[in-house]
């Protein structure tokens, strides 16, 4: 619950830095600072690897916002979901320590949008994820990247997707929603 709290805030950050003209593009790395507060903490007083995802929420908020992406989709009655996210850690993050959450596209296959997330401290990458989200509509179905793109233009300059990428996406998807996904262990 603590993190709906954090997450108002950032909306309210954003939505005044994009009246203040602090749009970003589309390619721009979207920026927030955060602290690592008692509840991020996990009984090795540092912070708990689940958090990490549940923040970089918060920069995407920050970055959907910014880039005004968040507007045209409330407008459409579109929504984001994420469909897979793969992360790495490299140092961790102890409690009451300052960082800041990087955010960014990095590109699109033909069913979704990818960002990466960073918690970086003094321009050091402490944790990294790739995250893949879907976008679909409120009443029913999915949005192709076509009407995405034409209803908010196609970002120029986004940069080819690291081909691990795509195989990562590839190997870890499941079955469509229509399709049964049983529960057997082998």
């Amino acid at each position: 619950m603590n993190v709906i709290w954090r997450t108002l805030l950032v909306i309210l950050g954003a939505r005044r830095r994009a009246r203040r003209g602090k749009r970003l593009d589309p390619t721009a790395v979207g920026s927030i600072r955060l602290t690592t507060l008692p509840t991020d903490i996990d009984i090795l007083r540092h912070m708990n690897n689940g958090r990490y995802l549940s923040l970089f929420d918060l920069g995407r908020w920050d970055l959907l916002i910014r880039t005004g992406l968040f507007d045209a989709m409330k407008e459409q009655g579109w929504y984001a979901v994420v469909s897979s996210e793969t992360i790495t850690f490299r140092r961790s993050l102890e409690l009451w320590q300052r960082f800041e959450i990087q955010s960014r596209f990095i590109g699109h296959d033909e069913k979704a949008l990818f960002m990466e997330h960073r918690a970086v401290v003094d321009g050091e990458i402490y944790a990294r994820a790739i995250v893949r989200a879907r976008m679909l509509r409120r009443t029913g179905g999915t949005v192709s990247n076509e009407e995405l793109f034409a209803a908010v233009g196609r970002p120029e300059g986004v940069p080819e997707i690291d081909e691990w990428v795509h195989d990562w996406a590839a190997a870890s998807a499941l079955p469509p929603v229509r399709t049964t996904a049983p529960s057997i262990w082998n």
